[in-house]
Formats: structure tokens, C-alpha cells, sequence
């Protein structure tokens, strides 16, 4: 856990994430595969556990999954300024992209074109989204435990109006439950 940065550094996070910002279409999850790449198999900064702990950090606290992501990771990596370095790189490339599709909207919105392109976007995000997602399920320690509380979740998620937070809270104090309390009691 580095806590001092130096400048070269923080550009180097900055660039990071800048390219895992630039890239991430489709929210949270679709991020993942970028970061295993860019953060763990490219730079080797990290472990895929490590990731994994952050990303489920992440998505426990209110907030954009992307941005809590980089601002952990940076945190952990570099500090105060790392934090600032990963979340500006991270939120750059959107608010750039927002930026000039805002100020071409009203000519833009209503071409063909431009809905077919959405609709081959929203496409591929629903696959990176799914790959992610399985990516997660074989990287977590599988457990019986682990399996009936994810199939749990997303059985409440799908079928009830329950809200995320409330899932990923009930989750975690279910493996709190499950495996410190009732394992420390001998049970």
C-alpha cells in the first residue's frame, strides 16, 4: 500500500485510467475487464484479488462505480494525490465525450444513423457487462455459502423492488454472519 507519489507517477495514474475512462461504455462492470488489463496484466500494480476487494468497495458506497473505483485504487496507490490523479483521468474522456455530443444534440437527435449506432453500442456494452459479471462469479471464492447468496441476491434483484444498496448490505452482513461470527463460534 504506497502512500507518496511522485509527479511521474501521478501521470502515469492519470494516464491509466484515462484510458480505462475512455474505453468503459456501459457503466461499472463493463470497466473491469479494462482494469485487469491496463492495472493488473499491463502495469502490474495490483493483484486480481486486490481489484476485486476495491470493486466491490466501490459498488457498497453511493456513488459512480468508475469513479469510486479509480479514487480507491488511487488512494491506495499513491494517496491523497493518487485518488485525485485516477478519478480526474477516469472522468476526463466522459465529460469530454458529454461535452461535444451536448453541443451537437439538437442536430444529431433525431438521425437514423446515430440510433443505429446506439443500438450496435448498447449491443456490445450488454456483452462486456455479461463478461464482467462472469468474470467476477470465477474470480470469488466459490463456496457453497458464496453460490446461495448470490443466487439469493439475484433472485431479489430480478423478481422484488428491493433496492441494490439494501442487497449489497444484507450480503455483506450475511458474510459477516456466515463466515466470522459463526465460525468463531465454533458452529
Amino acid at each position: 500500500m504506497k502512500k507518496s507519489i511522485t509527479l511521474a507517477e501521478m501521470g502515469e495514474l492519470f494516464v491509466a485510467f484515462f484510458k480505462i475512462g475512455l474505453f468503459t461504455f456501459g457503466g461499472g462492470l463493463a470497466m473491469l475487464p479494462l482494469i485487469e488489463k491496463e492495472i493488473i496484466e499491463k502495469r502490474n500494480w495490483s493483484t486480481k484479488e486486490e481489484i476485486l476487494d476495491i470493486y466491490a468497495l466501490s459498488q457498497s458506497v453511493p456513488g459512480v462505480i468508475a469513479v469510486n473505483t479509480a479514487t480507491f485504487f488511487g488512494n491506495r496507490r499513491g494517496g491523497f494525490w493518487g485518488a485525485i490523479a485516477a478519478t480526474t483521468g477516469v472522468i476526463l474522456p466522459s465529460l469530454l465525450v458529454i461535452m461535444t455530443i451536448a453541443s451537437l444534440f439538437v442536430q444529431i437527435q433525431g438521425s437514423d444513423i446515430i440510433l443505429r449506432i446506439f443500438n450496435g453500442i448498447r449491443a456490445a456494452v450488454a456483452g462486456l457487462v455479461a463478461s464482467a459479471a462472469l468474470r467476477v462469479v470465477l474470480q470469488t471464492a466459490i463456496s457453497r455459502t458464496a453460490i446461495i447468496l448470490g443466487l439469493i441476491a439475484f433472485a431479489l434483484n430480478v423478481f422484488t423492488d428491493i433496492h441494490a444498496v439494501w442487497l449489497i448490505v444484507g450480503g455483506a452482513a450475511c458474510g459477516f454472519i456466515l463466515n466470522y461470527v459463526l465460525k468463531t463460534s465454533g458452529k
